[in-house]
């Protein structure tokens, strides 16, 4: 007879179970709208082609010893290694919450000795399988917890495709500041050389008295000035490569490709910009964003359940004796069952107050939402405006580099032959090298904007 009722508590328990899946209280999802324009200032016709977030880093850098160095940067870099672990910490954490679901069943033994009437001692002794204070999910708030647990991961994993999208971008720019430290190095050296040799020649022309101490004096001062931009150049040549060490988490390799000329990096140069609606479905940092709202939600979903009753199972079925030694023996069998439900009556508010705090919080996710739409929709709009004119910035800047040069040429021929002073040589030597300095810096730019529009196009966290 034990055992026919056995039988019906828990076909009981499997219809509690059944019913205890089929609602929650997570009110209905909707993405809210972008507030944004539909369209980005300036854009013109995109070009045909695979979209940014479809392109693997390794296929948009062309330069061997950049793919390199970005390699072992996502092999080494700290800060992905820690959005890494942030994942599995994640997944756990949904794993505990998803355990709630279902019933955690354990194997024990108790044993019980107490004084009883007679002036004996009463023992009890079980063993068995048991279920403690499971709690069947009718109004879903262990599964609302489980779906906030849910969104929580996958906003981790969206946080980690960021991550890395901005370790990618990090090494090429520290990597291009490089290169535009060595070109400026170059150039300065160049120009230091060339204002040695006109040192010289006013020197001579000062000892023979065909020059004034006047233009000596200039001519030292360029110099040194000439020198000064050396050591601030090599000083920041040494910050940028201290950057770079950082970004990889070693030593830059021994064995490093030989580089490329920072005008010669061979990106891929035309990128599809679609709309705006497209653009932040795939940047994993809105995805992100919008996963926090979604886990938000289903908080509320949570907080609302908690106004309803709970019911709690508790059970267990095995052996039980007054005797050690009998436990386990035949007719030794036995089974409690022990429900419970609580109906929050007072509770001094606590569970309104959770609510409204559920609600809040979602109310702030969703201006974090709509804060990483629009910081999104800026970050695109001003890599666009890069595109449009770094490009006539480095023609027009190229054009005066060529018109400086003639310039210094005729200058010094006719100091040298006397038919000019010194003060335009001087002056035509600034204009050059200010000129030269702003072309490297401007090329720099414009290959710098074309990684950044590939970073803020969401490309960068894909493997091949």
């Amino acid at each position: 007879m034990s055992r026919l009722r056995l039988t019906r508590v828990a076909g009981g328990v499997a219809l509690a179970l059944s019913l205890a899946g089929c609602t929650t209280m997570i009110p209905a999802y909707e993405r809210p709208a972008a507030p944004v324009a539909a369209a980005y200032p300036g854009a013109t016709a995109a070009p045909a082609g695979a979209a940014a977030s479809d392109i693997e880093w390794q296929s948009y850098f062309g330069d061997a010893r950049l793919k390199r160095l970005i390699d072992v940067a996502l092999q080494n870099n700290r800060d992905l290694r820690v959005a890494v672990l942030n994942i599995e910490q994640a997944r756990a954490q949904y794993q505990v919450r998803r355990a709630d679901e279902l019933p955690t069943v354990g194997i024990g033994a108790t044993g019980t000795r107490q004084p009883n009437g007679s002036g004996g001692i009463s023992s009890v002794y079980t063993a068995g399988v048991s279920v403690t204070a499971y709690e069947l999910d009718f109004f879903g708030r262990v599964r609302s917890l489980s779906a906030g647990a849910l969104a929580q991961y996958l906003g981790t994993e969206e946080a980690r495709k960021n991550v890395q999208i901005a370790l990618v971008s990090s090494v090429a720019m520290t990597y291009l500041n490089l290169l535009a430290d060595d070109e400026l190095l170059a150039v300065t050296r160049q120009a230091l050389a060339t204002r040695e040799d006109s040192l010289k020649l006013t020197r001579l022309k000062f000892d023979v008295g065909a020059a004034s101490e006047l233009d000596y004096r200039q001519a030292e001062s360029l110099l040194e000035g000439a020198r000064v931009t050396l050591a601030q150049l090599t000083r920041q040549r040494a910050l940028d490569e201290n950057a770079l060490v950082l970004l990889l988490g070693q030593s830059l390799p021994a064995d490093l490709p030989q580089a490329s000329g920072i005008t010669s990096q061979n990106l891929v140069n035309e990128l599809p910009v679609g709309l705006p609606s497209e653009v932040l479905a795939r940047r994993p940092d809105v995805r992100a964003a919008e996963q926090q709202l979604i886990a938000a939600n289903a908080n509320i979903g949570a907080a609302r359940a908690a106004f309803f009753p709970r019911i709690t199972l508790t059970g267990s079925a095995g052996s039980a004796s007054s005797q050690l030694s009998g436990l386990f023996k035949s007719g030794s069998f036995a089974w409690t069952f022990m429900p419970q439900l609580l109906l929050p009556i007072f509770d001094s508010g606590r569970n309104q107050a959770n609510l409204d705090v559920a609600k809040v919080s979602r109310d702030i996710a969703v201006a974090q939402y709509e804060k990483a739409i629009q910081t999104a929709f800026r970050e695109v709009s001003d890599a666009l405006a890069g595109l449009v004119t770094l490009g006539e910035q480095v023609r027009a800047q190229a054009a005066q580099v060529n018109a400086e040069a003639v310039r210094f040429r005729l200058a010094d021929l006719r100091y040298r032959n006397g038919a000019a002073s010194y003060l335009d040589v001087l002056d035509a030597q600034r204009a050059l090298f200010a000129a030269q300095q702003a072309l490297v810096q401007a090329q720099a730019q414009q290959v710098q904007n074309q990684v950044v529009l590939y970073k803020v196009l969401g490309g960068g966290w894909k493997t091949p």
